[in-house]
């Protein structure tokens, strides 16, 4: 019998092995979520450095990122929505959360002494185009004793298919019946005419960036990465928060993500009085059958070594990590893929 040090050894050597012919593999491709693509970026280039992994990302929203998994155009595609069980079973896709972050509304107004406060119905009557300047009574209401300017808002929009599109309209659904009758809840949306729309998570930053008087939405680490101006947000408590790690997390502690591992449902207007409201997760999907298997155990391998590490590295690009019971949950779903003889090359492959 080999003793357990002898079995460590053998495992080390292994993946040792294994990472040496990564160097040499062709380079992993993913493409979907623009919100997602910092914390891929910077998975990429470290494991790239440790383990020999190459991957190409193509940021080009999350529905186009579906359809290129669905298609097999990409080895991963990536979504800020999960996709319904119906919809994984009709493709044959399997589905794990990565990360979770958060959208943000973001401004470009002079600066002001403090940040300006919105709530749930305001937000929705200003995208509705119903709040048409700055200076409303809506928003006066919620900021008392602000200078606010006597301008026309201007609204910038996401004109693709998004992930962070579908979970503001989400958030926005469940505190607004008249946005949930009118707009509903799509990763594409019928905007008014008068908006300004723009394509990906860099359009809208750079959009606000260069549009005096404008508001948008964007997922926090453009905020950063751009030096956008957030707005704080009135909760489901009532309480006034403002975007970032520590939000997203306590939204999260109060989800039934947290509780009882159910990732299938938004993480949108938690209640708790440090709860960021348009808290979401973000998400992989990969074909179940794989017609390439040595790629397809390439990229659950890149996960499995992000999971992993996951605390230092989602921290360093400000997102929030998994809790361990939906990390479980997510080597249990990477260890369903098979190749086309329906043998596991999934987690399992790897032992």
């Amino acid at each position: 019998m080999q003793s357990p040090m002898s079995r460590a050894a053998l495992l080390a050597a292994a993946l040792f092995l294994y990472a040496s012919t990564l160097i040499a593999a062709e380079p992993m491709t993913g493409a979907g979520s623009s919100a997602a693509y910092p914390i891929y970026k910077l998975w990429a280039d470290q494991l790239k450095r440790e383990g020999g992994f190459v991957l190409n990302y193509d940021p080009v929203g999350s529905s186009a990122g579906v359809e290129r998994a669905r298609a097999r155009q990409a080895d991963f595609g990536a979504t800020d929505v999960a996709l319904k069980s119906e919809q994984l079973a009709k493709d044959n896709l399997i589905l794990f959360p990565t990360v979770i972050t958060g959208a943000v509304p973001v401004i470009n107004l002079p600066k002001m002494e403090k940040p300006l406060v919105l709530d749930g119905p305001t937000l929705a009557r200003i995208f509705l185009g119903e709040i048409e300047h700055w200076d409303a009574p809506e928003i006066r209401a919620l900021n008392p004793g602000l200078s606010l300017p006597a301008k026309p808002i201007v609204a910038v929009v996401r004109s693709d298919g998004s992930g962070t599109t579908y979970n503001f309209a989400d958030y926005l659904a469940k505190v607004s019946p008249a946005w949930k009758q009118k707009m509903g809840v799509a990763t594409n949306l019928k905007w008014p005419a008068s908006f300004t729309s723009v394509k990906g998570s860099k359009g809208v930053a750079e959009a606000v960036k260069s549009t005096p008087g404008s508001i948008s939405y964007v997922d926090y680490n453009y905020v950063l990465d751009y030096k956008l101006t957030g707005a704080a947000m009135k909760n489901a408590d009532g309480a006034i928060v403002e975007a970032g790690p520590y939000t997203f997390r306590e939204a999260l502690a109060q989800s039934v993500w947290k509780q009882t591992g159910d990732f299938t449902q938004t993480l949108t207007n938690q209640t708790g009085k440090s709860s960021w409201p348009i808290t979401m997760g973000t998400f992989i999907v990969m074909p179940r059958v794989s017609n390439n298997p040595e790629r397809t155990i390439q990229v659950t391998r890149f996960f499995t070594e992000a999971f992993m590490r996951g605390d230092d590295l989602a921290k360093q690009a400000n997102f929030v990590r998994l809790p361990s019971i939906i990390q479980g949950k997510a080597f249990r779903v990477i260890s369903e893929i098979v190749d086309a003889k329906g043998v596991p090359i999934g987690i399992n492959s790897l032992r």
